[in-house]
């Protein structure tokens, strides 16, 4: 039986998306097999909810801003021994670090693979139902600025407090000015033991200094971070990031 318009624009208002794009084949099994009425809806209904579930991932993972998505099975352990594999994927297969929020540190040279771990990390969370964000330290500072100027402080603040899961990319890389420090603090604060952020950093923490440029909130910046936190550790890690350079050649 043809999906008519009638029950085709129902089926859009309801959002049964599945059955509206599987409709001919979803009833022709229905006629081979003659299924039960209950077991019949039953298998409709659990279709119709893996659907949704999987357009929701897929919005959870797009709305994520992440520009290079990374996932574990793809991440080169063999090309970074100094990396402990066994402890990050102990700790990604049992998302303890959602289900208990803590601070994730990544620290090591550039290239080294921070970012691309930290984002298998999150991506991983949006994959459980969990809201996610990766931003760079350097656009967070800018909106953190922009909201000082435009007294949007509270709004931006409770924007970032409100994921799950926030990746504050290349911390350190970009100096920071006195109010933005203040705000990068409160916004921490506000994560701790609630939300697990994840940090990037080429600096360790005795050089977080250079760039707070406030003793006072550096000490109390670390002494938060430090409280629930796992490190990684990747300072002797090598850069794995592929090289592509291409020579011209002049003539006299």
């Amino acid at each position: 039986m043809a999906l008519d318009q009638k029950t085709d624009d129902e089926l859009n208002y309801l959002d049964m998306r599945h059955l509206r794009i599987h409709w001919d084949k979803i009833l022709g099994d229905a006629n081979k097999d003659s299924p039960s009425y209950h077991k019949f809806l039953k298998e409709l209904i659990a279709l119709e909810a893996a659907d949704r579930r999987e357009r929701q991932r897929r919005s959870r993972i797009k709305r994520a801003n992440i520009t290079d998505p990374w996932i574990m099975e793809t991440f080169p352990f063999t090309r970074q021994p100094n990396l402990k594999k066994k402890f990050v994927i102990e700790m990604y297969d049992s998302l303890d670090y959602m289900k208990t929020p803590r601070d994730l540190v990544l620290m090591g040279p550039t290239g080294c693979g921070k970012s691309g771990l930290a984002t298998s990390f999150l991506i991983h969370a949006l994959n459980h139902g969990y809201r996610g964000y990766f931003i760079d330290f350097k656009q967070l500072l800018l909106l953190l600025y922009q909201s000082v100027a435009d007294h949007t402080e509270k709004k931006v603040l409770k924007r970032f407090q409100a994921y799950d899961a926030l990746i504050v990319d290349e911390v350190g890389y970009a100096p920071i000015e006195k109010d933005q420090a203040g705000l990068f603090f409160d916004l921490m604060k506000q994560r701790h033991r609630k939300k697990t952020t994840m940090i990037t950093s080429q600096l360790g923490f005795d050089d977080w200094g250079s760039f707070l440029k406030n003793p006072h909130l550096t000490a109390a910046l670390i002494d938060r971070v430090t409280v629930n936190c796992t490190v990684f550790n990747m300072k002797k890690c090598i850069s794995i990031r592929d090289k592509k350079v291409t020579y011209g050649t002049t003539e006299d």
